[in-house]
């Protein structure tokens, strides 16, 4: 197994890091000598969460540190080490059991990110020295850093192509096949809410679909919204709103991650990955308020609100994924600006058809510290998604339960039986936070992957 950057299996010269928290500080401290004691009590260090202090040695070199970790199974609560601490290599200390270990690793990584295309970035000095690594733990980072690569790009290097190639290069490093069907094409095989978004970009939209994994193997299908930039189409955005749009693809970053994910681990599953990749552009041909589109599934829908772009591409997908007779029907989308409005930046909107699957998606959100909040089909709420002429609107005239709708409207494309969760995340850091730097961010991905892999065993 190669080792990512800042990790080492050399311990010849790694120094001692202890973990501590509020509670078990001071027990701690009583064992330490007392020039240490004399030190941490200079620095005024507690043990609280997110701090940490190294001392040094007599001939001032960094000679061990102390971290505060209020949680010992959240990555994040690790984060701030590799930034904190001095150059060197630090094995930790204190007794950890497998779930810690692994948080330690992987939210060591998660603390190095930065992206760094076009800037170089100061990487940290300090690497997290162990006798082994848990290659699990590397390929859940992997899919972290590629969700928030893929999302930091700007979309004069990441639209519709270069999903399309991000796909193509997961296709061939895990033996899967690709299928992309783009431009005018989209219309000759009954694709057209995707054609209708995405026609007046000069890059062309198009619907992807990677298929791995064996016939007999429970059958999943994972959608991503895949908008590369909203200006909002002829509802044109705002200045402060248009600003971040390279990261209305972000449900497809996360589709792309999750299913990236399933096939190193090669989860006894079959999977179909479904990308709808458009950019909502404005031109002669922009799609306008008023019109009636078709959709794959043969449902009409007015068009309301041109900014209401992302659930019309999806459901053309969900439409897809259907007919395939999925297991079940996962799908990742920077939706809707309500549910940031509802849970803020950090908690992911989880709606389900499925009692089961929410439940188990939740548990697994808490079980790897990465949360989701399930939010209500609402069913009374369709009332808001009539329209006078088609058998569907895509957005309301009223401000109430903006998210609620939206999960509404992709539910009408979802066949019944088919078990089905949608999570409308924010994929974004407005600020700097210990290991969530701002820009892109995976929220959601690796609770889906726990999902995913207690299924595949039954």
């Amino acid at each position: 197994m190669t080792l990512p950057d800042g990790y080492t299996t050399d311990l010849s010269a790694a120094l001692p890091l202890h973990a501590v928290s509020k509670a078990t500080f001071p027990a701690w401290l009583q064992a330490q000598a007392a020039p240490v004691q004399a030190w941490l009590a200079a620095q005024r260090f507690d043990g609280a969460p997110g701090r940490a202090c190294s001392w040094p040695d007599a001939a001032g070199r960094a000679a061990g540190a102390v971290l505060g970790v209020d949680d010992l199974h959240d990555p994040f609560a690790w984060a701030h080490a590799p930034r904190a601490l001095p150059a060197g290599d630090w094995q930790v200390a204190s007794e950890l059991d497998d779930g810690a270990r692994h948080a330690l690793q992987l939210g060591w990584g998660l603390g190095r990110y930065r992206f760094a295309r076009y800037k170089a970035q100061p990487a940290p000095a300090a690497r997290l020295a162990a006798d082994g690594f848990d290659a699990e733990t590397f390929d859940l980072l992997a899919a972290c850093v590629r969700v928030r690569d893929l999302v930091n790009t700007p979309t004069e290097h990441m639209g519709p192509d270069e999903l399309e190639a991000a796909a193509r290069g997961l296709a061939q490093a895990h033996g899967a096949t690709v299928d992309v069907i783009a431009g005018d094409a989209l219309l000759a095989q009954h694709y057209p809410a995707i054609h209708a978004v995405g026609r007046a970009s000069h890059r062309a939209p198009r619907l992807i679909e990677l298929t791995w994994g064996e016939a007999a193997h429970p059958h999943v299908a994972i959608c991503g919204k895949g908008v590369c930039f909203d200006t909002g189409g002829l509802d044109l955005k705002a200045a402060a709103g248009m600003r971040n749009m390279k990261k209305d693809m972000g449900g497809a970053a996360h589709a792309l991650a999750l299913a990236g994910l399933v096939m190193a681990r090669r989860l006894p599953l079959r999977l179909t990955l479904l990308v709808a990749a458009v950019e909502n552009a404005i031109g002669p041909n922009a799609l306008r308020p008023g019109e009636v589109i078709a959709t794959r599934k043969g449902v009409s829908v007015e068009i309301d609100n041109t900014d209401a772009e992302g659930r019309l591409i999806l459901a053309d997908a969900l439409a897809r994924a259907c007919e395939l007779s999925p297991d079940l029907l996962l799908d990742f989308a920077t939706l809707t600006g309500a549910a940031r409005v509802a849970l803020g930046p950090d908690l992911p909107a989880l709606y389900a058809n499925d009692e089961a699957l929410a439940q188990d998606w939740l548990a697994a959100g808490q079980q790897v510290r990465d949360p989701l909040w399930r939010m209500p089909l609402w069913r009374p709420y369709l009332r808001y998604l009539t329209s006078g002429i088609a058998d569907l609107a895509n957005s309301s005239n009223t401000t109430m339960a903006g998210s609620v709708t939206a999960a509404l409207y992709l539910e009408r494309f979802v066949e019944d039986g088919v078990r089905w969760g949608h999570v409308d995340v924010y994929a974004w850091n407005d600020g700097d936070r210990p290991g969530k730097p701002a820009g892109g961010e995976a929220q959601g991905l690796r609770a889906a992957y726990v999902l995913l892999k207690a299924r595949a065993a039954g």
